[in-house]
């Protein structure tokens, strides 16, 4: 990747949240309902104080250590989340200095977030739709009981459909999400990135995760 630009960064910013507001405009949806969350998994710790300022508010990483190296900058001005697979020895870890969980989906987990998590500390529950096998996920099946048995506030959900190139075969997944979120209550789905977030955000997405479209 160049150098990183915050004026690029800044239009890229923009023209996503025309996209978001024209996708959420198709299907009689508030846009600002909609937040967009930077991924950080490939810049450099530097690189994040051009992201606020250009107007990132947001960013979530992949990655614990990387996380730890990377909090130092921008302090003040980013708020953190989680977003990658999370081995149970890492949520120590991270607990303390992420709002959000994106990516819970294992016992061992639930048992290191009942050990200490910080008041504050919310989770997504990551759910595999697609049933592939040795994808990261709680099976929709299971979801009920997991959810009875998290020892922190589970506020929604996130997936991530199988690898397409068209968008629009992400729809239905990104459907199905929205339905289970919300015969739970849940309020947050995690879902799209750049290649997709637009059908995401028309299915009823709360959060989109955004990389590349943000960074070229």
């Amino acid at each position: 990747m160049a150098a990183l630009s915050g004026e690029r960064v800044a239009a890229n910013l923009a023209a996503a949240r025309e996209r978001i507001v024209a996708a959420a405009a198709r299907v009689g949806r508030d846009p600002a309902t909609v937040e967009i969350l930077a991924a950080v998994k490939y810049l450099a710790g530097p690189e994040l104080e051009t992201l606020a300022d250009a107007g990132i508010t947001l960013v979530g990483e992949n990655r614990a250590q990387d996380l730890l190296e990377k909090i130092h900058y921008a302090q003040g001005r980013l708020r953190w989340h989680f977003i990658g697979a999370l081995q149970s020895r890492k949520v120590r870890l991270i607990m303390p200095h992420v709002e959000l969980i994106h990516s819970v989906a294992s016992d061992s987990v639930l048992r290191e977030l009942g050990r200490g998590a910080p008041a504050a500390l919310e989770i997504l529950i990551e759910v595999n739709l697609s049933g592939e096998p040795g994808k990261a996920g709680i099976a929709p099946a299971q979801l009920d009981d997991f959810i009875a048995r998290s020892p922190v506030p589970v506020v929604g959900l996130m997936t991530m459909p199988p690898q397409t190139d068209d968008p629009q075969q992400s729809r239905p997944y990104f459907e199905q999400l929205v339905a289970l979120a919300s015969e739970r209550g849940l309020a947050h789905v995690s879902a799209g990135t750049s290649q997709d977030f637009e059908v995401a955000v028309e299915a009823g997405a709360t959060i989109v995760r955004l990389g590349t479209s943000l960074y070229r």
